[in-house]
């Protein structure tokens, strides 16, 4: 077995999983645009949400080129990932924003983490990865920037979001 062998049900658990996240904050944006769109962070909110898109086109195309199942629970995502969003938005901008800030830092962790595994044979993926990883901490920086940490409950919030993205990641990556 060679590692080029060893290594492709990682790669395959890293395409599966980030197409997964990708597709979740796509959704996640399409919540908050549902409640806030019309609203004076609704430009805000379509950059991240555009800049998601183009990410998630991106990953559909590697699911698609290297021949690897998506996650079965893209249904599941679809549903959680909107009212995420949404219930955040109902919440107020700052709830909003701090959810894009927990979601962002998740997987810029989660990203980092990833990155640190790919060698030279996949310079392609991890330089797609730290692009894309820069996009998520700018998205957290706008979040910061609009008041996440005064959005009522900030911590909680924060923390349960957190771990959500967490369980999201161990469950995207397998099933």
């Amino acid at each position: 077995m060679t590692d080029r062998t060893r290594a492709q049900p990682d790669i395959e658990r890293i395409v599966r999983v980030d197409h997964a996240g990708e597709y979740g904050a796509a959704r996640i944006y399409a919540g908050q645009l549902a409640v806030l769109g019309r609203g004076e962070k609704g430009d805000l909110l379509r950059h991240m949400q555009a800049q998601e898109k183009f990410h998630l086109d991106v990953l559909s195309g590697l699911i698609s080129s290297r021949r690897v199942r998506p996650t079965a629970l893209l249904p599941f995502w679809h549903l959680a990932g909107f009212a995420l969003g949404a219930a955040t938005a109902v919440l107020g901008e700052r709830a909003a924003m701090a959810c894009t800030v927990a979601v962002e830092e998740a997987i810029d962790a989660h990203y980092t983490a990833q990155i640190d595994t790919l060698d030279e044979s996949e310079a392609p993926l991890r330089e797609t990865l730290e692009k894309f990883r820069a996009e998520e901490q700018e998205h957290r920086d706008i979040g910061l920037a609009n008041g996440a940490e005064q959005a009522p409950g900030y911590r909680l919030l924060s923390a349960v979001i957190k771990a959500g993205c967490g369980v999201a990641i161990r469950l995207s990556e397998r099933i």
